[in-house]
């Protein structure tokens, strides 16, 4: 059973009191709203937000229509995503280290950092998404919660490190998210956000409402100068990077580079950018100062 209330605090998204947790549901002592359990994983979703896209409705659909932890069946595809996530490791620091996977399908982050003794929260808005990772990643330092990063059921100052990786592109408002999700960081907390570089949005006509409508529901593309301006400097030391060279992506290079570890992958990367300079991924990390 998911105890994560007696290891992390938890707080009513709608008003930010404090929970009372029983052994069906989940009270404020505040504002008396009721929140339950899906199995044993806390559903601690705010009220609907009333705009034009009920993203929470949307993804928590999504998630009961596709399966975001079956393996990859094209190589390539695999192989962009382990590099992916090697790169976001490397910039997660040794120690143990109380960190917050948004959006966590498939688990990779409990899976790779529990074992270096890190305590991983899994946090989705999906309740399917959050308990499937909880059930792959059987740990005492692993723990689950489904709720919304723009309206998070967590206290400021909560986490060390925070990973976001390919959410923000698919969020409604990036400048909230980024900035809700800096405010939960503890002083000297690092957060990592990963997204598409400059990716050219396509749409295609919905069948069903008549609309104009995002392929793979990313609603905004990146740059570097677009991640620096999403936390203010004062406040954060920044670092952005993008990588992933399209040439080697296209021309399946995996099939050479497979074997190499992520430094020598790495170096090769840059240097293949030197001569076509076209990058698939984005990574910003904002070291919280305060």
């Amino acid at each position: 059973m998911n105890k994560i209330e007696t290891e992390i605090n938890l707080i009513c998204p709608k008003c930010k009191s404090e929970l009372k947790f029983g052994d069906n549901l989940i009270s404020c002592n505040s504002c008396n709203k009721a929140y339950e359990y899906f199995e044993n994983v806390p559903v601690l979703l705010p009220d609907k937000t009333g705009t034009d896209m009920d993203y929470i409705d949307h993804y928590i659909t999504d998630a009961e229509e596709f399966d975001y932890f079956e393996e990859r069946d094209c190589p390539a595809t695999a192989d962009d995503e382990r590099r992916l996530r090697q790169y976001i490791q490397s910039y997660v620091p040794d120690g143990k280290k109380l960190i917050l996977d948004v959006g966590c399908g498939s688990a990779w982050a409990a899976k790779s950092f529990i074992p270096k003794g890190h305590k991983v929260v899994s946090f989705d808005i999906s309740p399917v998404n959050t308990s499937k990772a909880l059930e792959i990643v059987k740990n005492d330092n692993h723990y689950a919660v489904a709720g919304d990063a723009l309206n998070p059921p967590f206290p400021g100052k909560s986490f060390d490190i925070i990973i976001a990786a390919e959410i923000i592109e698919h969020t409604v408002d990036p400048e909230k998210f980024a900035l809700s999700l800096f405010n939960l960081l503890k002083p000297g907390g690092r957060l990592i956000i990963s997204t598409p570089y400059k990716e050219k949005i396509i749409y295609s006509l919905c069948v069903h409402c008549n609309k104009p409508t995002p392929r793979n529901a990313h609603l905004h593309s990146f740059d570097e100068s677009r991640m620096e301006k999403l936390i203010d400097g004062s406040n954060a030391k920044i670092i952005i990077k993008s990588f992933g060279n399209k040439a080697l992506l296209m021309l399946r290079m995996y099939r050479l580079s497979a074997w190499a570890p992520f430094s020598i992958w790495k170096a090769w990367d840059a240097l293949a950018s030197k001569v076509i300079n076209k990058k698939e991924h984005l990574i910003a990390v904002y070291d919280r100062k305060d």
